[in-house]
């Protein structure tokens, strides 16, 4: 199963500069990496991430993960991906940007 983590510009440039990352500012403030499924992510990129460009759909592998991935209660409920570990680059299966088009962000083939 893929799961999907949303990157701003520079936080992708820093994860291909250094292999790894320990995150955005929010993952830093709560401890773990945010991820969100194929069916939670334009939810994550409407709240999170209203009106920003520039913005890649990152991919992994969540049973590459291992037991360092733990599927933990969010927004109303829903269990979400959370990855208590840095992320390396080599975890990355593919990424692909998010045009924001008419406000909206226009999300790939998530498959």
């Amino acid at each position: 199963m893929l799961i999907y983590k949303i990157f701003r510009g520079p936080e992708w440039d820093a994860l291909q500069a250094d292999g790894s990352t320990t995150g955005a500012p929010v993952d830093l403030a709560d401890g773990f990496i945010h991820f969100s499924t194929a069916a939670q992510a334009e939810e994550t990129a409407l709240k999170h991430f209203a009106d920003v460009e520039g913005l890649l759909l990152v991919a992994v592998d969540a049973d590459a993960l291992g037991e360092d991935l733990r599927w933990e209660p969010s927004r109303g409920g829903d269990m979400f991906p959370h990855l208590y570990r840095p992320l390396l680059d080599s975890d990355v299966v593919w990424h692909r940007p998010l045009p924001l088009v008419d406000g909206q962000h226009q999300f790939p083939d998530m498959t």
